[in-house]
């Protein structure tokens, strides 16, 4: 039977499973540099060696793949629709405006050149994650979108082509993402590396993060549930559904209700990767959610949004389960794990971007602002600074 504990026994579940990275990291460095310096050939032989890739090139030929069951490919423009909707949404504006006289200031925005989609096929393959990393980078407007899959996956493989993606390579692992962060003679360079993996991919970018851009090191899925009451049916759905993922996935309900505890209990019998805490009211079952920042997060009712401080993504009321978020309503399901909701939320359109600043200044304003300018730079030992606005307000003297 799946454990019900008391709140003053939570700090262990608090205490994610230590991912083990640095043992990871020892195993993927040597891959990485092997990328690096041989390119297309490494690349080739890990991928035979672990994908069993029997290829001459990691190339995906997407004209020669059968076409998607019609079922499949209606789902998958719903959900696209969705998705993109989402992220146009995300867009920030370009502005500029006068904030004193002779002064303007404003932003522009521009997409990244080039980014490579980690799509994971181990357990599951997932199509939906090739949706959620590469329409809102499209919405972003990025000229070079590739796709990485470790395996063939018709379904993933159909999706980018019915995306419209010409760039998409049959290669996984520490190798792949070694290849988008070099460049090989087959696969182009990236400018950031986004999507979830296994441990070994999460280490690649940790080591490579700096070397090329990453959207976050993703952990095991996670999720926490704060309920009152409800339908025990539905809350050990969501707990099981997630804890389908992996061994490591963790689902977590907070209640005060001891009777309810009871039948989500009943329902679930024994789920070794999810525990259920009996709260002493709401107010703590948010202060431990804080604590925990967990990827998803499910409450009763968005009358308690105003006290969440961390979560990757919300899940409000009875009728809005996860799963509707990992495919079709529109929201990124590519989330921060393992605490990092405190840093940042999900993947979105913004990360495909770049917002740029502008300034303009009049003679009149540069002589408004030269004081305070040649102030500062001269306090910082920066005496270049203060000349070359001095050389312009001075007339050259």
């Amino acid at each position: 039977m799946i454990p019900i504990l008391h709140s003053k026994d939570v700090g262990r579940l608090l205490a994610r499973k230590a991912a083990r990275l640095s043992e990871a990291e020892s195993v993927v460095r040597p891959i990485l540099e092997d990328v690096r310096k041989r390119g297309d050939r490494a690349l080739v032989e890990y991928a035979r060696r672990f994908d069993g890739f029997t290829g001459k090139s990691v190339r995906v030929p997407l004209r020669a793949l059968p076409p998607l069951a019609p079922e499949f490919r209606d789902a998958v423009r719903i959900a696209e629709a969705n998705i993109r909707a989402y992220a146009e949404r995300q867009m920030p504006r370009e502005w500029t405006a006068s904030f004193a006289p002779g002064l303007k200031l404003g932003q522009i925005v521009r997409p990244l050149e080039t980014v490579g989609a980690y799509i994971p096929a181990g357990r599951f393959p997932l199509p939906s994650t090739l949706l959620m990393t590469v329409v809102p980078a499209q919405v972003a407007g990025v000229p070079n979108v590739c796709v990485a899959c470790p395996r063939y996956v018709p379904e993933v493989f159909g999706t980018a082509r019915l995306l419209g993606l010409k760039q998409v390579f049959q290669m996984g692992g520490a190798q792949a993402i070694a290849a988008f962060a070099f460049g090989t003679r087959t696969v182009p360079r990236a400018d950031r590396i986004v999507g979830p993996g296994n441990i070994y991919v999460a280490a690649a970018k940790k080591l490579l993060a700096g070397e090329v851009g990453i959207d976050f090191i993703a952990g095991p899925t996670e999720i926490l549930i704060i309920a009152t009451d409800g339908d025990p049916r539905h809350l050990a759905a969501d707990m099981l559904a997630q804890a389908e993922h992996d061994a490591d996935a963790f689902a977590l309900l907070l209640t005060p209700s001891r009777r309810l505890a009871n039948a989500v209990a009943r329902e679930l019998g024994s789920l070794p990767n999810g525990a259920i805490v009996l709260v002493r009211s709401v107010a703590e079952a948010i202060d431990i959610s804080n604590r925990f920042a967990p990827e998803h997060l499910s409450i009763p009712s968005a009358g308690l949004l105003p006290a969440i401080r961390h979560a990757g993504s919300i899940f409000i009321g009875p009728h809005s389960p996860e799963a509707a978020g990992d495919y079709v309503t529109g929201p990124n399901h590519v989330l921060p794990t393992n605490g990092a909701a405190r840093l940042r939320g999900g993947l979105s359109v913004t990360d495909y971007l770049k917002v740029i600043s502008t300034q303009q200044l009049t003679p009149a304003a540069l002589r408004r602002l030269a004081p305070a300018i040649t102030a500062l730079a001269r306090a910082e030992g920066l005496e270049a600074h203060a000349r070359s606005v001095e050389v312009r307000v001075r007339g050259g003297r």
